[in-house]
């Protein structure tokens, strides 16, 4: 038996079946359209089916994709790598690159949440200072600022 487009539009609105063309994708998972065809040419993304008339049709697969890409990118994870993991992913290949590639990403991004926690801490330290100067009553304590000495600012204008 042979579907005709009528058969494979009535099997679009199937109750369940997840069916969403890529405005609806990007306002879904907050990309651009034009990050989402990027992610399906560079392979990031599988290719996503098709309507007749050539309109993606992204199905519940694909939005798993999305997700997944979008959740990666989103922690930092570099696309070269994302797309050597995803390539070897789905060729059901390179089961240990796939994890070297995880552990890499992962080093990275814990080196890079190391730094952010130590820039955290480098402004707390700042805001406790600016605390302390602001902390007799309102008024500014001008004797010490940042750990300087430093002389109150005077206006020269007459």
């Amino acid at each position: 038996m042979k579907l005709t487009s009528t058969d494979t539009l009535a099997a679009d609105n199937i109750v369940g079946v997840i069916k969403m063309t890529i405005g609806e994708v990007s306002a879904k998972y907050d990309i651009t359209v034009d990050t989402l065809r990027y992610y399906e040419r560079i392979g990031l993304i599988p290719s996503v089916p098709r309507k007749a008339n050539g309109i993606r049709n992204f199905d519940e697969e694909a939005c798993n994709w999305v997700a997944f890409v979008k959740c990666m990118r989103s922690a930092g994870v570099q696309i070269e790598a994302l797309a050597e993991y995803v390539g070897l992913l789905q060729a059901n290949k390179g089961l240990e690159r796939r994890k070297e590639i995880l552990i890499e990403q992962r080093a990275r991004l814990q080196k890079q949440a190391e730094h952010i926690l130590s820039t955290i801490e480098k402004l707390s330290y700042k805001i406790d200072n600016y605390e302390e100067i602001f902390s007799e009553k309102g008024k500014v304590n001008h004797s010490k600022i940042d750990g300087k000495v430093v002389a109150p600012k005077v206006s020269t204008s007459k």
